[in-house]
């Protein structure tokens, strides 16, 4: 089953459940003090049915377009943990889950689930912002002697930065929706007006400078 314009599916029900607000005029403000006008919680999305499984459908589209090889689904702590298990059981795979730090008892395991050297792992992760959350993941399973074959997540901000990490730390990634689309539906939803795109556009490019 092929689904059309999946980035844009995904954009009005993250939209439509409060996952994803926009408040250009009103920007929000993230733990790093950075300015957005876009807050996106994509772990509401475990918590509608109808939600979950398009992304659950979209993932597994990706994975057997562009991955057909994958042996094994990672998901990525926390927001990545569920949907990887969502699609793991839809592509019938086994399904590890990686921490974002040890545990600080017992056997301290960074990755949890059986996983061998040289498997072929994708990557599952609820939402794309400079990469670095999802590299250190890739990472931890490289380290643990499998190949990781590309991340995927349920959204990406497209930031420059990511572009750049990603590259460098030779992963490919690729994402389900992204902040493109979202502002196309927003527009079209009513959500927001046509004068708040270019606003909102700026904050993609130079998000350091947004809302000074």
């Amino acid at each position: 089953m092929s689904i059309r314009y999946l980035d844009e599916q995904i954009a009005e029900q993250l939209l439509e459940i409060g996952a994803v607000a926009l408040r250009p005029k009103d920007p929000f403000t993230w733990t790093s003090g950075l300015k957005s006008p876009i807050y996106c919680d994509n772990r509401l999305t475990i918590s509608y049915p109808h939600v979950r499984d398009l992304i659950a459908l979209g993932f597994s589209e990706k994975i057997r377009d562009l991955y057909p090889e994958a042996e094994v689904v990672a998901g990525i702590a926390t927001g990545g943990i569920p949907h990887g298990a969502f699609v793991a059981q839809k592509l019938n795979l086994p399904m590890i889950y990686v921490r974002d730090k040890a545990k600080g008892h017992g056997k301290e395991n960074v990755i949890e689930g059986a996983i061998k050297p040289g498997q072929k792992v994708v990557m599952i992760e609820d939402l794309f912002s400079t990469g670095g959350s999802s590299i250190k993941a890739a990472n931890a399973v490289r380290d643990a002697g499998a190949e990781v074959l590309g991340i995927i997540a349920i959204f990406s901000y497209q930031f420059e930065s990511a572009v750049a990490n990603f590259m460098q730390a030779g992963f490919d990634y690729h994402s389900l929706s992204n902040y493109t689309a979202m502002i196309d539906v927003a527009v079209k939803l009513g959500r927001i007006q046509q004068e708040d795109v270019a606003l909102l556009q700026s904050w993609r490019t130079s998000p350091e400078s947004f809302g000074r």
